[in-house]
């Protein structure tokens, strides 16, 4: 099965001491030039998706911006919300699961899902502002295995 992590678009800027407000945080919406990157890789993605693909994003409003670039139908999971910790993250969406997943979150939570996935532990992985990892589940010979099948960001596509 795929599991696609993407980091929302670039969104505005906190003010240090209103930072540590995790309401003020959660309601950071894109900047112009994060719509445009949120556009762009929705429009990568969209014809690459498989039809039964299910889009869950953070209850941030940026997150949430960022999903609704790629549709309208998306869930939002609130276990994905920024400072997330991955194995509540992995419970919340029974991975390995048998759905097709787009999941729109935030570092550093999507670095080490990546890491952990794909290297066996978990690793502060940088992934850009609007970057796609494509995660991709198989199992040959009875061993389970995590492919990554692509990587994108806005500056490529």
């Amino acid at each position: 099965m795929n599991l696609i992590l993407w980091r929302h678009a670039e969104a505005e800027d906190v003010a240090a001491p209103l930072r540590i407000h995790r309401s003020t945080d959660l309601q950071r919406e894109l900047t112009r030039r994060g719509e445009k990157q949120a556009e762009k890789m929705a429009a990568w993605l969209r014809p690459r998706l498989p039809e039964d693909t299910l889009v869950l994003a953070s209850p941030a409003v940026r997150t949430q911006q960022t999903a609704r670039a790629l549709t309208e139908h998306f869930q939002t999971l609130p276990a994905m919300a920024p400072g997330a910790g991955v194995s509540g993250i992995l419970a919340a969406i029974d991975w390995p699961s048998n759905r097709n997943l787009v999941l729109v979150g935030h570092q550093p939570w999507i670095g080490r899902l990546a890491s952990l996935l794909i290297a066996g532990s978990e690793m502060d992985w940088n992934v850009k502002k609007a970057g796609i990892w494509w995660l991709y589940r198989r199992v040959r010979e009875g061993q389970a295995q995590t492919v990554l099948r692509a990587v994108a960001n806005p500056d490529l596509v």
